[in-house]
């Protein structure tokens, strides 16, 4: 009784296999969809000489006394961190200072696209630097009124630096920095 048994379900398990057609799975990839951004203007509590706005899904960070910002996105492991420097007679050097940190992610950057940036009725001026490639960041920028203020600005994220993986959270950050430069006003 008991090889007739197996034998039934040998067969039935042959005749069941044969009739399942394989088909292929069809080509899929990871979907991030991230919130629609909206912002609100911030109020530095360093009483820095510099307002803007910032997407609501970020968090501030800054330490008491500094205009030193750091504004994180927990969701998406990144943080863009926000230099503050006052112009004494240093301008030069704090322009070449900025592009020499920005080309210096060169060793494994593809590309890096450079946009300038003017709005003379909010007297802001500035760069953003778009870093294409495995690079340790993805975004530079600085603003200046060419007088008084510079700030400098990139973006990190705490991951192993593979375009491809962060692209996605990259470009909806990178729409926030240009926010952030849009809206940034001097007091």
């Amino acid at each position: 009784m008991k090889k007739h048994f197996y034998i039934f379900f040998a067969i039935v398990g042959i005749l069941t296999a044969c009739s399942d057609e394989t088909l292929p799975k069809p080509k899929g990839g990871l979907r991030l969809d991230y919130a629609p951004a909206e912002y609100e203007k911030i109020t530095t509590e360093a009483n820095c000489p510099f307002t803007f706005e910032v997407n609501k899904l970020s968090h501030l960070q800054q330490e008491p006394n500094k205009c030193d910002i750091n504004i994180e996105y927990p969701a998406m492991r990144a943080t863009i961190y926000l230099t503050y420097k006052k112009i004494d007679g240093n301008i030069t050097k704090l322009l070449k200072d900025a592009q020499k940190f920005t080309y210096e992610h060169t060793i494994k950057a593809d590309n890096i696209a450079s946009t300038v940036f003017a709005n003379d009725t909010t007297r802001v001026y500035g760069m953003f630097y778009q870093v294409y490639g495995d690079a340790a960041s993805q975004s530079q920028f600085y603003v200046t009124d060419s007088v008084r203020h510079f700030v400098s600005g990139s973006v990190y994220f705490r991951a192993v630096p593979n375009y491809d993986s962060i692209q996605p959270a990259s470009s909806y950050i990178e729409k926030d920095v240009q926010k952030l430069m849009e809206s940034l006003r001097w007091k």
